[in-house]
């Protein structure tokens, strides 16, 4: 059993400070070292990079921040539900993104992503104005495939080759959504 004897010394209080500053330091280089390389695996099987300064039911990956809503709402609905956390309906670029996206999402739902065909002319755009990039895309095998389906839902597909990916539905329909908002260092 210990004892306190008095206060503790400031020196003491000191060297623990400054010894507490560093590790943070360490951490955080560590982190940023690690997001440098943008491969493996960080602390506590986190992706690296990817900084835990995410508001609650949040998930961080890289240099953003993904909300999974549960709640059934249009496209035009789930971007403005995004909008009101300060975030917009995500954007994927990569497929480092795209994976980490599917590994959060329940296999029997759909959800929406903040890609869109206004004018339905198969002239995909972004919600947040980011070049599309055919090459860059994870359209499940013959999507899109209608001019009046102008958003797109990220869903996974049993029937064909098992796998996750996008296809285009009418906007009007009620499914989950996946917002996106970037983490501010």
């Amino acid at each position: 059993m210990c004892e306190v004897l008095g206060p503790i010394p400031s020196t003491l209080k000191k060297r623990r400070r400054s010894r507490g500053k560093r590790r943070k330091r360490r951490r955080r280089e560590k982190v940023e070292e690690e997001g440098e390389k943008g491969e493996g695996q960080g602390e506590a099987g986190k992706p690296s990079g990817s900084w835990d300064c995410c508001p609650t039911l949040w998930r961080p990956f890289q240099s953003s921040c993904y909300f999974i809503s549960t709640e059934l709402l249009s496209w035009a609905e789930s971007r403005n539900s995004c909008l009101a956390m300060g975030a917009d309906l995500v954007v994927i670029t990569t497929k480092n993104e795209q994976d980490f996206i599917i590994q959060n999402l329940n296999i029997d739902s759909d959800y929406y992503v903040g890609l869109l065909d206004p004018e339905g002319q198969n002239h995909w755009q972004w919600v947040d104005q980011t070049p599309y990039n055919q090459s860059a895309t994870f359209w499940h095998t013959k999507e899109p495939n209608m001019l009046d389906e102008r958003c797109v839902a990220v869903n996974f597909r049993k029937e064909e080759s098992r796998h996750w990916g996008w296809n285009d539905v009418h906007c009007h329909i009620p499914l989950k959504s996946v917002c996106e908002t970037k983490i501010c260092l």
